[in-house]
């Protein structure tokens, strides 16, 4: 036996009234979330755009003398170099020349502070350890800054990693995609690590 109930809800359906307000029911549930969507969409575009035009990029990059290096007395340095070595004080050196703590030796006669050798006005050098060493020079600071402060989204996430002066250096004079030209040519082959503001003049191929 069909339950009462049963029955006069099948009833109910029949009619076109009831079809009609369950009909109309269902249309304004998909009109307000499809604005809300809207809405929530719009929010989200706007508050990207705040982000990206009005507010700066709060990066952690600290500027201070020496980094780190004068509290622990060991240095970090640019350890990949086959022949030259920079550390984070800004001696670039002989790997020979290295000491123990990692720090340079600045009694060797070859070793040289904030050095600049193979750099191009531009801030591009041939040498990656010369790059370090050229962009750790306090007078660099301003320069990075406005960097940071004009670097496009895309890099935000790799420069968003670096804790202080040495390690942004380390970054920023690494070759990137603002090296190359067509994905496999370098835009200048002979000065390709950059810690300038500007990726290094475009060369006729």
């Amino acid at each position: 036996m069909v339950p009462c109930g049963a029955v006069l809800w099948r009833r109910l359906l029949r009619k076109r009234w009831v079809l009609g307000i369950v009909f109309g029911l269902s249309l304004v549930y998909f009109i307000t979330s499809t604005f809300k969507q809207e809405e929530r969409m719009v929010r989200d575009r706007n508050l990207l755009q705040v982000q990206e035009h009005e507010q700066p990029i709060l990066w952690k990059v600290k500027f201070s003398p020496g980094n780190s290096s004068q509290l622990s007395n060991q240095c970090r340095n640019s350890v990949q170099g086959k022949l030259l070595i920079t550390d984070e004080l800004g001696y670039i050196c002989e790997r020979k020349d290295v000491l123990v703590n990692g720090c340079c030796d600045v009694q060797v006669p070859s070793t040289r502070l904030y050095s600049c050798e193979s750099c191009l006005p531009n801030g591009c050098c041939s040498v990656y350890e010369y790059c370090v060493s050229c962009c750790l020079q306090p007078s660099k600071q301003h320069l990075l800054e406005r960097f940071l402060n004009r670097a496009a989204m895309a890099f935000q996430n790799l420069f968003m990693a670096v804790e202080d002066h040495f390690e942004l250096c380390l970054a920023k004079c690494r070759t990137s995609s603002q090296s190359v030209q067509h994905e496999n040519t370098y835009r200048d082959p002979t000065a390709k690590y950059c810690y300038g503001e500007y990726p290094p003049e475009l060369l006729p191929v």
